[in-house]
C-alpha cells in the first residue's frame, strides 16, 4: 500500500511539473512582442513630400517612316543598333518610281522645247502674248512634276533623323507599307528624362516645388536632384497628368538607360492651411462612430489608443485629424484593428531612399 501511494504521489508531481511547463510555453508563445509599421503627423500646412512611381525615357524619340508608298526592299539596322544622323536606315523598291520619274523627264524635254520655240518667237512678234504665257506657265507646270517626281525616287531611301539607337523595327523586307507607317522607331543618345504621372491635387501645387530626386536599384545609395522639364496640361483617362523631370548634373549613362524604373521624391512648399494634421487613413480605427488611433512611446515600446476626431480624406490617401492628436506624434499605420491598448511593440525600421523596398 505504500508503495502505491509513492508511485501516486511520484506520478501528481510529474504531472503538475509538466503542466506547468505547457502553460510557461503558452505564457511565452502569448507574449511575442508584435512588429508595427508607424509614421509621423504631419501639420497640415508643412512641406508635404510625396513620391511617384517613374521610369526613364528618351529626351526625344521619333518614329522614321518613308514618305511614299511601296515595298520594301531591305531595313539594314537592327534593335538597340547605335546609327549616326543621316544614316541609310531601309530602302524601298525603286521601280515604279523610276519608270515614272523616266515618263516625267521624257515629257518635261518636250514640252520645255516647245516653250521655247513659243517664247522665242514672241520675242521677234511672231506670236501672240496668250501663246507666250501658255508655254511659260507649262515649262513651269512640268518643272514642279519634274522636281516631286525626283522627290518621291529619292523617298525611296529612308535616312536616320539623328543620332541615336533602333528601339524597334516594326517591318522587314518584303512588306508593302503606306507613306508615313512607321518601319523603325528611336531615340536619341543624349540624357534620359523620367515620367512620372500625378493626381490633379499635386498638379495643382507645381509652382510650390522644393525639390526633387530620384533614386535607381542599380546605383544603390545614390539620389539624383532632378528639374521639371515639362508637364502635361491635360489628364490621361485616369485623371493623371504626365510630367517629365530631367537629372541635374552627372551620371552613369552606361547604367541609367531609358525604360528603368524609378522612384521620385518630391517636396512641395507649405500651404496656407493649418487645420490640424494629417495621417495615413490606414492608422484610423473605427468602432461604430468613434474614430481611435494607436500612439507610439518609443520609451515603453507600448501602443496607447486614442479617440480622435477626423475629416476629409485626401487623393493620396492620408486623413485629417481635427482633434486628438499633435504634430510629430508617432503613430501606428497598419494593422491597428489586431492591437490593443497598452500592448508592448516593436517598431519596424524606416526604408531609406536610397534603398527603394527595403533591400539592402
Amino acid at each position: 500500500m505504500k508503495r502505491i501511494t509513492s508511485w501516486l504521489k511520484t506520478t501528481i508531481v510529474i504531472a503538475a511539473s509538466m503542466a506547468m511547463t505547457a502553460c510557461g510555453n503558452k505564457q511565452a508563445q502569448t507574449e511575442e512582442v508584435q512588429y508595427v509599421k508607424t509614421v509621423e503627423a504631419k501639420r497640415i500646412g508643412d512641406d508635404a513630400e510625396l513620391n511617384y512611381p517613374g521610369r526613364t525615357k528618351s529626351s526625344e524619340e521619333v518614329n522614321v517612316a518613308f514618305r511614299v508608298s511601296g515595298t520594301i526592299l531591305r531595313v539594314l539596322v537592327d534593335e538597340g543598333q547605335f546609327v549616326k544622323k543621316g544614316q541609310l536606315i531601309a530602302e524601298m523598291d525603286p521601280r515604279d518610281y523610276e519608270v515614272q520619274l523616266a515618263a516625267t523627264q521624257a515629257e518635261y524635254e518636250q514640252i520645255k522645247a516647245d516653250a521655247e520655240r513659243v517664247m522665242a518667237l514672241y520675242e521677234e512678234d511672231g506670236t501672240t502674248a496668250s501663246n507666250y504665257d501658255r508655254a511659260r506657265y507649262g515649262l513651269k507646270q512640268i518643272t514642279e512634276k519634274l522636281t516631286n517626281h525626283k522627290n518621291q525616287l529619292a523617298d525611296t531611301r529612308l535616312y536616320a533623323p539623328m543620332s541615336g539607337y533602333i528601339q524597334n523595327k516594326m517591318h522587314k523586307s518584303g512588306e508593302t507599307v503606306a507613306a508615313g507607317m512607321p518601319v523603325v522607331s528611336m531615340f536619341n543618345a543624349g540624357d534620359v528624362e523620367i515620367e512620372v504621372f500625378v493626381p490633379a491635387s499635386d498638379y495643382a501645387r507645381q509652382n510650390d516645388l522644393l525639390s526633387a530626386t530620384c533614386s535607381f536599384e542599380v546605383t544603390p545609395g545614390k539620389v539624383y536632384p532632378l528639374e521639371i522639364v515639362r508637364v502635361s496640361k491635360e489628364a490621361n483617362a485616369s485623371q493623371l497628368y504626365a510630367a517629365r523631370l530631367r537629372i541635374k548634373g552627372g551620371y552613369d549613362h552606361q547604367k541609367i538607360t531609358p525604360g528603368m524604373s524609378t522612384m521620385v521624391y518630391v517636396t512641395y512648399h507649405a500651404s496656407n492651411e493649418d487645420d490640424g494634421v494629417v495621417i495615413p487613413v490606414t492608422a484610423i480605427k473605427h468602432q461604430g462612430e468613434v474614430s481611435s488611433v494607436f500612439v507610439f512611446d518609443k520609451k515603453q515600446s507600448v501602443v496607447k489608443e486614442r479617440k480622435v476626431e477626423v475629416g476629409r480624406i485626401d487623393l493620396d490617401g492620408n486623413i485629417q485629424v481635427l482633434n486628438g492628436l499633435e504634430a510629430q506624434e508617432t503613430v501606428v499605420c497598419a494593422g491597428v484593428r489586431y492591437l490593443t491598448d497598452g500592448q508592448h511593440v516593436k517598431e519596424m525600421e524606416k526604408t531609406s531612399k536610397a534603398n527603394v523596398g527595403g533591400l539592402l
